[in-house]
Order: C-alpha cells, then sequence, then structure tokens
C-alpha cells in the first residue's frame, strides 16, 4: 500500500492479483449477481487506486479493511438497488413525490414542497446536533455511513448509533410539528 501511495502500477497489479477474486466473492455473495459483483470489483480498486491513503495501516490488517470495504459497498448497492426498484414500481404519480423535477411549474406543488421543508428543517433543529450533523450528511450529503465515520474520524459504530438515534428523534420532531401545524 505504500508503494501504490506512489502511484507504483506494479504495486496495484499484485494487489489485483493477490485480492481481486476475495473481493470478487466477498461482493458477489451480496449482490447474487456476478456481473454486478465484477463491476463492483472494478470500482473498489480504483477507489483504492484513487485514495491510497484510506487505509490506514494503524487501525488494522490490510486484508480485514479491504473485505470490510468489499461488504460496505455491496451493502450500499442493495440498498440503492431497492430505491431503484420503489421508484420504477411506483405509479407516475408517486414517482414525481418521490423525484420532482428541477423545474416545478405548479405553484401548489411548489408551496406543498416548501411546507415540507420547513418542517423537516425545523425537525432537525430540534435534534441533538451529533445527530442531526450525522444525518444531514447522509440524507443530504449523500455520504455513506463509512464515508461520514472517515469524515469525522469517528467509529462506524458511533455513526451508526447516531443515525439511528437521531431518525428516532426526528420522527418524533416531525409527529411534533406536524402536530403544531394541525394547530
Amino acid at each position: 500500500m505504500r508503494r501504490l501511495g506512489c502511484r507504483d502500477l506494479g504495486a496495484f497489479r499484485a494487489l489485483y492479483d493477490r485480492y481481486g477474486n476475495l473481493v470478487y466473492s466477498t461482493v458477489l455473495r451480496i449482490v447474487r449477481d456476478g456481473q454486478t459483483a465484477e463491476d463492483m470489483v472494478q470500482e473498489i480498486f480504483l477507489r483504492i487506486w484513487r485514495k491510497p491513503d484510506s487505509y490506514v495501516a494503524q487501525r488494522g490488517r490490510f486484508v480485514t479493511w479491504l473485505t470490510s470495504v468489499s461488504r460496505n459497498r455491496a451493502v450500499d448497492e442493495i440498498r440503492s438497488r431497492g430505491r431503484r426498484f420503489r421508484y420504477e414500481t411506483a405509479s407516475p404519480e408517486e414517482q414525481e413525490r418521490e423525484l420532482p423535477t428541477p423545474e416545478i411549474n405548479d405553484p401548489a406543488l411548489r408551496a406543498e414542497l416548501a411546507d415540507q421543508r420547513r418542517l423537516i428543517l425545523a425537525a432537525l433543529a430540534r435534534i441533538p446536533v451529533e445527530q442531526r450533523q450525522i444525518i444531514e450528511l447522509a440524507y443530504f450529503g449523500g455520504l455513506t455511513q463509512q464515508e461520514i465515520a472517515e469524515r469525522l474520524s469517528q467509529p462506524l459504530g458511533t455513526v451508526k448509533t447516531r443515525v439511528r438515534l437521531g431518525m428516532q428523534k426526528l420522527r418524533a420532531a416531525l409527529t411534533l410539528e406536524v402536530r403544531l401545524e394541525e394547530r
């Protein structure tokens, strides 16, 4: 990995030859599709080539880190598929609600979206800062929990706990905001 940091193509080839099958089998067990697994292996190794410093030797063995990265990326792919499937199988009305076009010409829809945005922002303001920050990075920043943990230099378990607790508190806060709105 040190040689990879110096853009040593030979080191990258050796790394791929040694661990390519491990990454493939790890991903394949989760996504259960050979073509997708092959694409993801390329993506994972491309990320390693671009950001070799994402592996920190002091945190553990390389093979453990690589397996974890592979597993997390495969789980992200499954989640993404679920969202795509829900969108693709939704009625046209549900699709519009889920992914509104950027140029909304319907004043009523614009007003409804503005109201929803205001309620969400008010509810977000009611939850602890640590949880709000992680939720914003995940849902508005599009980062995975692993990426959030790396960006904030926090353990992955802490990030997961804060997302779970934050979402529970956000749900309660949204319920409160809706009740206040109805009065």
